[in-house]
């Protein structure tokens, strides 16, 4: 099992499950990407996918495949990512929050986008 199936659903959040074998299933680069970064930064990255998935702004946010899963970001980093989707031509992304927060992610009262983390997938690519 991996650390994304680990979840707590005693609070009646069951449909974090459902998004979870939906980033599992119909988005393959957005699965392999939260792997991917939990490798290189530790278990905290499913936290953040958890949260986000939980309707946490400024934890994950993810676009694949004409699927969309978590919470959007502050107005001002959604608005870049747009530009950024559009000059770059991306099909899909993926944001996350600071790892190592156990709080809201960093950025968020302030209203910048510090900590944000993206990356876009477009043909394969991270």
């Amino acid at each position: 099992m991996d650390m994304v199936d680990a979840i707590d659903v005693a609070d009646g959040q069951q449909d974090v499950g459902d998004k979870l074998e939906l980033i599992k299933s119909q988005m393959p680069e957005t699965y392999a990407g939260i792997r991917h970064r939990a490798g290189e930064l530790g278990n905290d990255v499913y936290a953040l996918v958890r949260r986000g998935l939980r309707g946490e702004p400024n934890c994950f946010y993810a676009a694949e495949g004409g699927h969309v899963v978590g919470t959007p970001f502050l107005a001002d980093i959604m608005a870049e990512l747009a530009a950024q989707l559009a000059e770059f031509r991306s099909t899909s992304f993926a944001l996350y929050g600071s790892v190592g927060l156990a709080g809201p992610v960093k950025g968020a009262q302030e209203g910048t986008n510090k900590g944000m983390q993206a990356e876009g997938m477009n043909h394969g690519t991270h």
